[in-house]
């Protein structure tokens, strides 16, 4: 039978949500080429991690090892060379994420198998593995025609689809632990994690994003004020970091972060299609812009074409209103 093979990413003891969409992913291609999904799981003490993806995937392989404990690609590319070697998948998903792209590459070399990255969709066409991915920073999609392989590997953007859990729970297989070669020139020092007030936008359920048009670093309060209200994150596009108003770690886009929040406020942004890039897939993107041209109302599904410091003060005002029974509090 067919198989569909997806590597599971994983820190600090949690699967990353893009585990999850990439599974999704796989499990649409393995129900339209009657194949079977299967996810793999490597790091060490990591049981609890197969058994969560086992909702996801007909079978979770858990390879266990000390020496896996935390993200090295070389010893992932071994594992997984070994499994691929032995299972023969037709299609390896991996996240498109830092730890995708470092181990992605050096593996389809190993095995002299093709590889696309940043990949948005994925299917078969008369036997042909077609992907559809972007080109010029996102200001064009299009549809590539992999060549005729066995098998094929590709990376899947961060935040291009829904997670969806299954009602019956895949088989779960342990795999015996390897002869894994010893890697001298390359080792992991250690994890250094973020600051405990550091905020992961990436993970926001609603973000109130800022550009240029708020003019000046002394406004960011009053962006503040709006976004502790709606109990949100504020994030940025890419002049209000390069102007040292918000640090890099709150920016959205190409260059930044990919984030998938339940509501997008895009405040003074224009729109430009490498900001566009990091949030298209927003569940809900309101625009706030004097400027009736502005990009950001070609993604925006509702759009307030006006002043941002004549609305923000009346959105404020009208929240703390419905809050307190104070309509201008």
């Amino acid at each position: 039978m067919k198989e569909i093979l997806v590597l599971a990413e994983h820190r600090l003891g949690k699967l990353k949500d893009v585990t999850f969409e990439v599974l999704t992913k796989g499990r649409k291609l393995a129900q339209e080429n009657n194949a079977r999904l299967t996810a793999v799981v490597i790091g060490y003490d990591i049981d609890p991690l197969g058994e969560e993806l086992a909702y996801y995937a007909d079978e979770v392989l858990i390879y266990d090892d000390y020496k896996v404990k935390e993200f090295h690609s070389e010893y992932f590319r071994q594992v997984l060379s070994h499994i691929i070697l032995d299972r023969k998948p037709e299609v390896i998903l991996i996240p498109h994420t830092s730890y995708g792209l470092e181990l992605a590459p050096s593996l389809a070399i190993e095995l002299n198998i093709p590889i696309i990255t940043d990949v948005l969709e994925i299917s078969f066409e008369n036997g042909r593995f077609v992907v559809i991915r972007e080109y010029f920073g996102g200001k064009l999609k299009a549809k590539v025609t992999l060549r005729e392989s066995p098998r094929y590997i590709a990376t899947v953007r961060v935040g291009v689809s829904k997670s969806e859990k299954n009602e019956s729970k895949g088989q779960v297989t342990k795999m015996q632990n390897l002869d894994l070669m010893d890697i001298p020139y390359k080792r992991v020092i250690g994890l250094i994690k973020p600051p405990p007030e550091a905020v992961d936008i990436s993970s926001a359920g609603i973000i109130v994003a800022v550009g240029r048009g708020i003019g000046d670093a002394k406004n960011l309060p009053l962006i503040e004020e709006l976004s502790k209200v709606i109990g949100g994150v504020i994030a940025c596009s890419r002049p209000v970091v390069d102007m040292k108003w918000l640090p890099k770690e709150r920016l959205v886009g190409l260059s930044g972060k990919v984030v998938k929040p339940k509501l997008y406020l895009a405040i003074g942004i224009s729109g430009q299609f490498y900001h566009v890039y990091g949030m298209m897939n927003s569940e809900l993107i309101i625009a706030i812009n004097k400027d009736p041209n502005a990009p950001i109302f070609g993604v925006a599904d509702y759009g307030i074409v006006e002043d941002l410091f004549k609305v923000v003060p009346q959105l404020i005002s009208k929240i703390y209103g419905k809050m307190y029974g104070e309509e201008n509090k």
